[in-house]
């Protein structure tokens, strides 16, 4: 019998817990799941004090840039302690896209012709222009100027306008370098006026733009940092180069270094394999991933990775190849996020941009850094890729395919002997037959397949007409599809940012309410009792 009145009076006792204690429940417990969900750490932070974590760092032994550099970099030898309102990476990649609080500033634009007949905008920002002086746009900086001169890569998608380029360019502006953003062909506002687009092996823009900056700005030295597929492309560069590279010192942020990332496999599936020609995207993956240019690299180079990257992940990190070379130093965290790492109560300024701001300053001042000069021999490395050697294709109106002779472009008074030898070089290599494997490894976009090829009856007027019809023109406007298709997928992403905002900031905002409410919800529910 007890057992009996137990067995009635447990469920009772249960369903006399007022509804509200239920929702208070299934609030806590979806915190819970979304706490789990997004990453976050805050309570890790505050239980260890929110004194960060150590900045772990990957070299070789015998390494000269650790010893002399990076060992006197304070930030680098320090923590990294995320701002504590955004102790999530994916909380960090949304406030950076939507609002990222990057400083005012105006740049000086310069367009610039590289060799294919493409058009890159370099976007300038002096120190002098920091520091309040006139904005003239007619001037950039004079050919005698010995201030450094720091080229900054963005990421996919991204042009000189994005928030953390802004913030880098700012910072070492602030100090006194001039930086010169090179916006990716087709971003920036800048049409695309050739059959080429770039991707994450896309080195020959950025090997333009370094030997123009080089031979224009001589007694400058030159310094680069690369961000997301910015650092992939920049890296590689390095590799493919070696000893070679005009350039003085690197920093690589959050780079894909093996390009296999489930979150980015469906886009490169449909877009940039499509759009760069590639067989699969396993084929894209293996010819543009920078790690295995790693250790062919020459110059004092700095790499940032955050461990809870999602869109980068820390899988792909070649911390045995990084090691392995005693140039390079591996910087990683255990948090940051894809290119944030906001720091500070406002979530004002970016850790790796003082990481980056310091690193090359020290670099500078060292005795260790890079000499500025190009070796005349070939360095035989079997590194060496052919995606961006491959010659370009043009169809005749005769029906030929030709190969395109690369013209250096003359942007600003390329006149001495050197230039001229190296101009003639460069038509001598491209003039070589045009196979299958070629067109395979180029990146030019060969998008005119549905175009047939001139047949011998070059009297019909249908084939005149199609003759009319060039290869370049019909390529540029596959690209520019291409183009409205990245920038739907783009918009996309932002509105799926905004949701998951929403979704992972209301459960807080419910419990703010139910607050404010409770004494209304314990009326309504007591009501409720007294009737039954």
């Amino acid at each position: 019998m007890a057992n009996a009145v137990l067995e009635v009076e447990v469920p009772l006792a249960a369903s006399s817990l007022p509804a509200h204690v239920y929702v208070v429940a299934l609030l806590l417990l979806l915190v819970v799941i979304l706490y789990d969900f997004l990453e976050f750490h805050f309570l890790r932070d505050l239980f260890r004090g929110f004194r960060g974590d150590c900045v772990k760092l990957t070299f070789d032994s015998s390494s000269k840039i650790y010893d002399n550099v990076v060992s006197k970099c304070w930030v680098l030898q320090g923590r990294y302690l995320a701002t504590p309102w955004l102790s999530s990476p994916h909380f960090q990649i949304a406030f950076l896209s939507l609002y990222g609080r990057p400083p005012v500033f105006t740049y000086r634009r310069q367009l610039f012709s590289v060799s294919d007949g493409g058009t890159i905008a370099l976007d300038w920002l002096l120190a002098s222009d920091v520091a309040g002086g006139s904005l003239d746009n007619d001037i950039i900086i004079s050919k005698d100027e010995s201030t450094p001169i720091v080229i900054v890569v963005p990421g996919l998608t991204s042009d000189s306008s994005s928030a953390y380029v802004k913030h880098i360019a700012y910072k070492m502006a602030k100090h006194g370098w001039n930086v010169v953003v090179e916006n990716h062909r087709g971003l920036g506002g800048v049409s695309i006026t050739s059959d080429c687009f770039y991707n994450a092996g896309w080195t020959e823009d950025v090997r333009e733009v370094v030997n123009h900056l080089h031979q224009k700005y001589s007694m400058a030295p030159l310094f680069a940092v690369g961000t997301s597929i910015g650092a992939n492309i920049l890296v590689k560069y390095l590799g493919e180069e070696g000893e070679k590279t005009p350039l003085t010192g690197a920093a690589s942020i959050c780079s894909p270094w093996d390009l296999v990332s489930r979150s980015v496999r469906d886009f490169d599936h449909h877009a940039t394999r499509l759009v760069g020609k590639f067989e699969t995207v396993d084929t894209y993956y293996r010819r543009c991933s920078s790690v295995s240019y790693v250790r062919n690299v020459s110059v004092p180079l700095l790499c940032i990775s955050a461990l809870d990257d999602p869109l980068c992940t820390k899988e792909a990190i070649p911390w045995d190849e990084c090691r392995a070379n005693k140039h390079i130093v591996l910087a990683t965290t255990a948090h940051g996020g894809h290119l944030a790492y906001f720091e500070g109560i406002a979530a004002s300024s970016l850790w790796w941009v003082r990481a980056v701001h310091e690193f090359l300053y020290v670099l500078h001042s060292s005795p260790y850094m890079h000499g500025q000069k190009i070796e005349n021999h070939d360095l035989n490395s079997p590194l060496d890729s052919s995606i961006d050697k491959g010659p370009y294709i043009n169809l005749m109106e005769n029906g030929l395919i030709t190969a395109v002779i690369s013209d250096v472009s003359d942007n600003e008074d390329i006149s001495d002997a050197n230039d001229e030898q190296r101009q003639i070089e460069a038509r001598a290599d491209n003039k070589a037959i045009v196979t299958t494997d070629d067109q395979e490894h180029c990146a030019p976009i060969n998008t005119a397949l549905d175009t047939p090829l001139l047949s011998s009856s070059s009297g019909q007027k249908e084939d005149e007409d199609a003759d009319a019809i060039t290869f370049k023109d019909a390529s540029t406007a596959a690209v520019k599809r291409c183009l409205k298709q990245l920038s739907r997928r783009s918009q996309r992403s932002i509105w799926l940012l905004a949701y998951i905002a929403v979704v992972s900031s209301w459960p807080l905002v419910g419990s703010a309410l139910l607050l404010v409410f409770r004494n209304k919800l314990k009326g309504l529910f007591s009501g409720s009792v007294r009737g039954r």
